[in-house]
């Protein structure tokens, strides 16, 4: 646990216990003989049972306020809900004034299903062949302890960069970031930090290229009501709850098919490039003989950036018509921002970013993210974000069963993100680039 010495105004400080940090027990190899010290902190963090639907929050702290101390970087706690506590270490640039560069990661992981890995999905068994297996091993406690370890290398060699670089661990991303990052985009704090750039989380890439993601879908999450006349379930009854729940299927379900034909006879689209569309709950009926009043169906669609929204809302309605009369709908999740960030060869950010990958020779393969992550939020406000993950050559495993990731491509990607930070620090001042704060 930790122990509460002040709080105000939202902010709170905390010190650890004196048992110290979690992690290490009898699965531990920290320390031990032949490992790279950053493959061991890695699977010190992959411990951490960070996990859905009650997250060791405290522990992921713990963890982080020994890494401040072992960096050197001062670390601001914020309390943006009750147990949803936000960090922020930030190592100042030589000229602060200037726009700073966001490192953000997520400390919550996804429930598991234990009978379905090979090992416990949190011990961070480490196999033969250097796989490290564990909840989080790609989304994203790897690019966390990257961040970490890039800015301990910069810092050993003396390096010290123009932007200030702000390392952000946020709760609750995958759980739909309320009580995180999309909370924290509206707070005075985050304005304050004057960020001009992210980076934030990929997928892995089973082939050489690395994928980058400069947008995301928007996520909508919504519920069709269906009324109709009840009656006897030995009668032919009309204009039933289940008649016009049908219409709403097909028509859902008919336009899900288009897309992926779409989707399948294109070679320039990837699954980002198309409306994804999946019936996720049916609801409806009390008895085997009782025709319902009501039934129900909710859909998750995910839509992306160059799909006309409001067009898009139109449509739905056009099936609720047709479908019947009486029937309403509703949102659990609407999001409704488009921007996404330019890849242009002209952008100082993105110029920064890709030069520095093909001077490494990483080649890019561009895509607008399928799912969600904080970077929607981030890009909502304004600012450019970029989705990446450095791992290629690995098997896209985020919420899947075994999910793992190869040390020596963690310990490649913490040599990316050593030269990535370096050149997005150093990126130019722009005319009149100011900080309004200082």
């Amino acid at each position: 646990m930790l122990t509460q010495v002040a709080k105000q105004k939202g902010f709170i400080t905390m010190l650890p216990d004196k048992d110290g940090p979690s992690g290490g027990g009898p699965c531990s190899t920290q320390g031990s003989s032949g490992e790279d010290p950053s493959v061991s902190l890695f699977r010190e963090y992959l411990r951490l049972k960070t996990v859905h639907p009650e997250p060791d929050y405290d522990a992921a702290l713990r963890f982080l306020d020994r890494i401040a101390e072992e960096l050197d970087l001062p670390m601001k706690k914020i309390e943006l809900f009750p147990r949803r506590v936000l960090t922020i270490m930030t190592w100042e640039g030589t000229n602060p004034a200037l726009k700073s560069i966001l490192l953000n990661s997520h400390t919550d992981v996804v429930p598991v299903y234990q009978e379905h890995w090979k090992y416990d999905a949190f011990t961070a068994v480490k196999d033969a062949e250097g796989n490290i297996y564990g909840r989080g091993a790609q989304d994203m406690k790897s690019v966390t302890i990257q961040y970490i370890q890039a800015i301990r290398r910069l810092k050993a060699e003396g390096s010290q960069p123009v932007r200030t670089v702000h390392l952000m661990f946020v709760p609750d991303e995958e759980v739909g970031g309320h009580k995180g990052m999309e909370t924290f985009v509206t707070h005075p704090e985050f304005q304050k930090l004057n960020i001009g750039f992210a980076l934030d989380e990929g997928l892995a890439s089973p082939g050489e290229a690395f994928t980058v993601f400069y947008g995301e879908r928007n996520p909508w999450w919504i519920t069709i009501h269906c009324p109709g006349n009840p009656g006897h379930g030995s009668r032919f009854v009309e204009n039933t709850a289940a008649e016009k729940l049908r219409s709403i299927i097909n028509s859902f379900m008919d336009f899900r098919e288009t897309e992926k034909q779409r989707l399948n006879m294109s070679q320039c689209f990837t699954l980002g490039d198309v409306t994804t569309v999946n019936m996720t709950m049916v609801q409806g009926g009390v008895a085997y003989n009782v025709i319902p009043a009501e039934m129900e169906v909710s859909f998750d669609l995910r839509i992306p950036p160059t799909v006309n929204l409001q067009g898009f809302e139109k449509q739905i309605k056009l099936w609720c018509k047709e479908a019947g009369e009486g029937i309403t709908y509703e949102f659990a999740q609407k999001h409704m921002n488009q921007n996404v960030t330019s890849t242009e060869e002209s952008d100082p950010w993105w110029n920064a970013f890709s030069t520095t990958c093909k001077a490494m020779n990483m080649v890019l393969e561009k895509e607008i993210f399928p799912a969600a992550t904080d970077s929607r939020f981030i890009r909502a406000v304004g600012i450019p974000a970029v989705g990446f993950s450095p791992m290629n050559r690995t098997p896209i495993l985020l919420h899947d069963h075994n999910e793992f990731l190869n040390e020596q491509v963690f310990l490649s990607g913490i040599d990316v993100y050593q030269r990535l930070i370096l050149a997005l620090s150093s990126v130019p001042a722009f005319p009149d680039e100011t900080n309004p704060f200082l």
